[in-house]
């Protein structure tokens, strides 16, 4: 008995096993600022204060291809004093196939950027090494939460258009 490997032996087709690669990974933008140097890499009494954040966007490139970039600026003041400011745009292009249209939005906002958030860190971390400061290691971030937050700020925004409408 020989079996069709385009069958699961029932005579229904196969759904191909779902897939997730990195075609490719880049700096898209990199720019790093040290206004008060070298009065900045002065020794400190206290530590600066940091402000750190994170955005991501999901385009398509073709039917199967997507280009997610994954933003991240931070900001070191002494007080009302700008010590650095490092922002990056830290792309990659992925292909997704096999995988059910209603997986396909965490897909792209929270398991891309996570593969994608190492480099970025390392890169943010080399820059402020670079600009005379100590590397800043940005903490592991929680895509999940994001985009569970965004998907709410999405409906709230729907809500409140769809009010407006039936108002006017």
């Amino acid at each position: 008995m020989t079996t069709d490997s385009a069958s699961n032996g029932n005579g229904s087709a196969q759904q191909p096993s779902p897939s997730l690669n990195i075609l490719a990974q880049y700096v898209k933008d990199l720019s790093f600022e040290n206004p008060g140097a070298p009065r900045s890499l002065q020794a400190r009494d206290r530590s600066p204060a940091i402000n750190i954040n994170v955005n991501v966007n999901a385009n398509p490139l073709a039917e199967n291809d997507f280009d997610v970039v994954l933003s991240l600026s931070a900001q070191a003041k002494d007080g009302d004093k700008m010590l650095f400011n490092v922002e990056l745009a830290y792309g990659g292009v992925f292909r997704v196939a096999g995988f059910p249209q209603e997986h396909m939005l965490p897909l792209l906002f929270i398991e891309c950027p996570r593969l994608l958030f190492p480099f970025a860190r390392q890169i943010v971390a080399d820059a402020t090494r670079n600009g005379g400061f100590p590397p800043l290691m940005i903490d592991p971030i929680d895509f999940a939460q994001m985009f569970a937050q965004r998907m709410a700020e999405e409906k709230v925004r729907a809500q409140v258009a769809n009010t407006n409408d039936t108002a006017n």
